[in-house]
């Protein structure tokens, strides 16, 4: 299965614009794996599970096929950035606490990752995949959003975007699976952060791409007349998923 690369020409803005994830998600992880010694963020992209994850242990490894991503990952004094695919690593066999995927999975090959998985993991080891779906701001806000996002976007979202959308649940997971408490992912953003968040998406990316034309500078003076003060920030909320499982 090749490698399905959507970031890496825009590797620097997706790096600015992405949300954080919730920090007690990684807090809770930790407390789930056998240890904390070492925990691996397959798909790292630009670090930023990776460098939340060095809260937690000891060590953390980031892998990526994307040079570009890695090359843009943040630094961190407990974080070794590698490039090579989640279904080939270079970890030794039973060595990992933790693998970890956030907003990755729907690109991996499954089965060969997941094999990945249980050779890596320790006995009793965990593994997590978090994805964040659509935001929400507000009913005005989230109008003109949709407009972007399913009218002009469509077409142009990678087949694996319904994985996404639907948090993992109609892929297999063959683990033994752990129940996970809600965790919210929210941010307060200016409308100039949400412009770059839209403009960060694969099928943004895809549109400008294929038809020469910023598909968010369109819908921009609608956005900006839905969202009032530009420089007031709005509170931007995700449908986040979170998958669980240990080896078994």
């Amino acid at each position: 299965m090749p490698f399905k690369d959507h970031f890496s020409g825009h590797a620097a803005i997706y790096r600015d614009a992405r949300p954080h994830y919730p920090p007690e998600l990684y807090a809770w992880l930790a407390a789930q794996a056998p240890a904390r010694e070492l925990a691996w963020d397959a798909g790292c992209g630009n670090g930023q599970a990776t460098v939340a994850l060095a809260a937690h242990f000891a060590r953390v490894v980031g892998t990526d096929p994307s040079a570009a991503q890695v090359a843009n990952a943040e630094a961190h004094a407990r974080v070794e950035y590698r490039v090579e695919p989640a279904e080939q690593s270079s970890f030794a066999d039973g060595s990992v606490d933790l693998v970890n995927v956030a907003q990755a999975l729907h690109w991996f090959d499954h089965a060969r990752f997941y094999a990945e998985v249980q050779r890596v993991l320790k006995p009793g080891g965990v593994v997590a995949a978090t994805a964040y779906a659509d935001c929400s701001v507000d009913a005005a806000v989230d109008a003109v959003k949709d407009r972007l996002y399913i009218d002009m976007l469509g077409a142009y979202w990678p087949p694996e975007r319904p994985l996404v959308d639907s948090g993992y649940r109609t892929l297999a997971f063959p683990f033994e699976e752990i129940a996970a408490p809600p965790f919210a992912m929210r941010v307060e953003w200016t409308l100039a952060q949400f412009l770059a968040y839209l403009r960060s998406w694969s099928a943004t990316q895809r549109y400008l791409k294929a038809r020469g034309e910023d598909p968010v500078a369109v819908v921009a003076p609608d956005l900006a007349a839905a969202w009032g003060d530009a420089d007031t920030p709005r509170e931007v909320r995700w449908q986040f998923h979170v998958r669980v499982g240990r080896r078994r």
